[in-house]
């Protein structure tokens, strides 16, 4: 009997699935929601495709930890290599603003997003976190947030 394996977001079923990843600052420091995080992960993942081949969709900045759709494009690097690369060039560009040291926190946690379905729920979830946690009366309030791209469901 063949033995099924469940798909890591190293390994997926669909060759460019879409992948909503939440990645935390180190020791939960409050430092994400604020102009200079935002416009250089914006930036970061504005250059995505072309320098890693990873396309970034909606993506909304908390104070400690960020939330962001992702998709790779044929010739991508690896997820956690992606991952780690933005992680290390925002931590570089942002670390004089943010007052230094390291900024990530060395893992993240991802999963699948399997249809347009899924991606609006995950999406109105995720924009309600601020409302949630008492940061502004409706996510139409919460500044921190964005769309690089409107990322597609293929099945090649």
């Amino acid at each position: 009997m063949a033995r099924h394996h469940r798909p890591t977001p190293e390994t997926p079923a669909n060759p460019r699935p879409v992948v909503f990843l939440t990645a935390a600052v180190r020791g939960r420091r409050c430092i994400l929601a604020d102009d200079a995080p935002f416009e250089t992960l914006r930036s970061v993942w504005r250059n995505a495709p072309e320098a890693d081949g990873w396309f970034v969709g909606d993506f909304l900045l908390m104070p400690d930890h960020v939330h962001l759709f992702a998709q790779p494009g044929p010739d991508a690097k690896s997820l956690a290599g992606w991952v780690a690369t933005w992680k290390s060039i925002s931590a570089r560009l942002l670390g004089p603003t943010v007052g230094g040291g390291r900024l990530w926190q060395d893992d993240q946690v991802g999963r699948f997003i399997r249809s347009p379905r899924e991606y609006e729920e995950t999406w109105a979830c995720v924009r309600m976190n601020p409302v949630r946690n008492g940061l502004c009366g409706n996510p139409e309030e919460w500044p921190w947030k964005g769309r690089i791209l409107d990322l597609r469901f293929r099945r090649d």
